[in-house]
C-alpha cells in the first residue's frame, strides 16, 4: 500500500511539472507574439502620421511661396488712365433776345487709355462719364464692362452730350458763350476688382479728371488737361 501511495505522489508531481512547462511554453508563445503586433502597430503609426504630415508639409510651402509671389511680383498696383483724345462736334450757338436764352449742340468725344500695370487681369464693371459746369452736372454717358489683360491696356471711348436745357437761362453761362469760350469738365469714374488666384481680392475705382477749354465759335477744343486717381 505504501508502494502505491508512492507511486501515486510521484504521478502527481509529473503531473504538474508538465503543468508548469506547458503554462511556460505558453506563456513564451505569448510574448513572443506580443512582439510583432507592438512593431507592426508602431510602424503603421509611423506611416499614418508620415501620411498626414507630408501633404500638410507641402500645404504649408505652398501657402508660403504664394505669400511671397504676392508681396512681390503678384503685389497689386492701381490701374492708370491717360487721355487719348477729346473732339467736339455740335452746332455753333444762338442767343435769343429779349429772353436771353441761348440754344447749344455740343457732343464731346473722349477716349481714354486705361493702363493695367498688375500680373494679373483687372475686371471693371459699368463705368459712368460726368459733364461738369462750374461744378454742376450738365451731361452724362455710361461706360461699358470689360477686362484688361496683365500688364496690358485698352481704349475706352465714350460720348457726353451737354445737356443745353440745363443752362438755358444760366447767365455765367450765356456769359461764357457770348465770350466764345467754355470751360467744362469730364470726370469719369470705373470701379473694378483684381483677383489674384481667387485668394486676394481688391477693390479699386479708376477716376480720371479732364479739363476742357472750349473755343465755342470754332467748335473746337483748344486746351485738354486730364489728371488720373485710384480710389
Amino acid at each position: 500500500m505504501y508502494q502505491k501511495m508512492k507511486e501515486n505522489k510521484n504521478e502527481h508531481v509529473l503531473n504538474l511539472n508538465q503543468n508548469q512547462n506547458q503554462d511556460h511554453d505558453q506563456d513564451q508563445e505569448q510574448d513572443q507574439n506580443h512582439i510583432p503586433t507592438n512593431d507592426m502597430k508602431r510602424k503603421r503609426k509611423r506611416r499614418c502620421l508620415m501620411a498626414l504630415g507630408i501633404p500638410l508639409i507641402l500645404i504649408f510651402l505652398l501657402f508660403i511661396i504664394i505669400l511671397i509671389l504676392a508681396l512681390t511680383v503678384f503685389k497689386t498696383k492701381s490701374p492708370n488712365t491717360k487721355l487719348v483724345s477729346a473732339s467736339l462736334d455740335g452746332v455753333a450757338p444762338s442767343v435769343s433776345l429779349p429772353a436771353a436764352q441761348i440754344e447749344l449742340n455740343i457732343t464731346i468725344d473722349i477716349k481714354i487709355l486705361v493702363k493695367n500695370p498688375n500680373h494679373v487681369s483687372f475686371k471693371h464693371g459699368q463705368g459712368k462719364s460726368y459733364l461738369l459746369y462750374q461744378g454742376n452736372q450738365v451731361g452724362e454717358a455710361d461706360i461699358y464692362p470689360g477686362k484688361i489683360p496683365a500688364t496690358g491696356s485698352t481704349t475706352v471711348p465714350y460720348r457726353l452730350t451737354l445737356e443745353a436745357d440745363e443752362l438755358a437761362s444760366n447767365l455765367s453761362f450765356i456769359t461764357d458763350v457770348i465770350g466764345g469760350q467754355l470751360v467744362m469738365q469730364a470726370n469719369t469714374r470705373i470701379p473694378g476688382r483684381i483677383n489674384f488666384l481667387g485668394i486676394y481680392k481688391k477693390h479699386v475705382v479708376v477716376v480720371s479728371e479732364c479739363q476742357l477749354r472750349i473755343a465755342v465759335l470754332a467748335m473746337n477744343i483748344t486746351d485738354k488737361a486730364c489728371k488720373d486717381k485710384t480710389n
